[in-house]
């Protein structure tokens, strides 16, 4: 008799080519309308599930966990962020918790610098014009941006996003400075032509464009602070595609209601899919929804990955993809 296939419950839809490769693996239960779970399905999910497969829309806090099933013993996040993962008390209930790191890293990158050519340029607002049939033709002062090439850029965060941020930006003649957790290797350093600076509010208060690439984490919660984001002189631009958290959203509206800032660029929000009501009301903020890793090949190389894990944790081995205890 062939062994049974474990319990595999998605929380989200998934792409087509995952989805269907899931179900001829494991015993799996979709998400076919793809609504976001409430906390009541999601208790039920990890009651009854082997392996749960979460997305960032998913809070799979400690109340949620303290229902789970003895079954349960993998998390397989779809995504690299798991910081609506509560992975301490995973670990304290035996659960193994696996992301999908490396695959997005081009696929952000490449949307950070959109945004970091967008927001200067006026890109968004002049696409807005255009669309609203009021546009009366060219004129020498008309709609007048900034010019990046020449201009410095702060990174806050240089693991692999940063750094591809960092090659793209080079091309379009940016400098290029950062401040991390730990320096990089100095050919990394010598490579990107990249300064770095241990104190992130000396580095602030420098820069002309500052772009966010470091995960969600207690200790990166309002990072960029009411308090910080005074240190950036006026004519400065803040790029976010990392978590909305890192940023103190009611503080950075207001600096940009009151010309404080010069404008900013948002893939991600503090309390999304909410997002700030006078934000909309801005032409110099380009919002995006969350679309930084959003490619379809990105999304199938996630999905990939999550197949791996789960499989290979199955098969009684390590996921390959294991978030480690000092990720906590």
């Amino acid at each position: 008799m062939a062994p049974k296939k474990p319990l595999v419950i998605v929380t989200r839809k998934l792409p087509d080519a995952i989805e269907t490769r899931m179900m001829e693996l494991f015993d799996t239960k979709l998400n076919i309308d793809d609504h976001i779970m409430s906390k009541a399905e999601l208790i039920e999910a990890v009651k009854t599930a082997d392996v749960l497969v979460p997305t960032v829309t998913d809070r799979i806090d400690a109340a949620v966990l303290s229902h789970a099933g003895e079954k349960l013993r993998l998390i397989a996040n779809f995504g690299a962020g798991v910081d609506h993962i509560d992975l301490a008390t995973a670990r304290q209930r035996g659960i193994t918790v696996t992301n999908t790191p490396d695959v997005l890293t081009e696929d952000t990158a490449d949307m950070a610098m959109a945004l970091i050519l967008a927001v200067p340029r006026r890109l968004a607002e002049g696409e807005r014009l255009v669309r609203s049939g009021k546009w009366s033709g060219w004129g020498p002062t008309f709609m007048m941006g900034r010019r990046i090439w020449g201009k410095r850029l702060g990174i806050i965060g240089m693991g692999r996003i940063g750094q591809a941020v960092a090659r793209r930006a080079r091309g379009f003649g940016l400098s290029i400075h950062y401040h991390n957790r730990r320096r990089v290797h100095p050919e990394i350093e010598l490579e990107l032509e990249a300064t770095y600076w241990e104190s992130l509010d000396q580095m602030m208060a420098r820069m002309d464009v500052i772009s966010i690439h470091c995960p969600h984490t207690p200790a990166t919660y309002h990072l960029l602070s009411a308090r910080r984001l005074k240190l950036l002189q006026p004519h400065a631009y803040v790029v976010n595609t990392a978590r909305g958290e890192v940023i103190d959203e009611n503080a950075l509206t207001r600096m940009l209601q009151k010309n404080e800032l010069a404008g900013a660029g948002l893939d991600v929000f503090e309390h999304e899919p909410a997002v700030n009501p006078k934000l909309l009301e801005m032409d110099n903020v380009v919002l995006l929804p969350h679309l930084g890793s959003a490619t379809l090949e990105g999304r199938v190389d996630m999905g990939e990955k999550v197949l791996i894990n789960i499989k290979t944790h199955i098969d009684g081995h390590s996921p390959p993809d294991r978030v480690l205890a000092s990720m906590l």
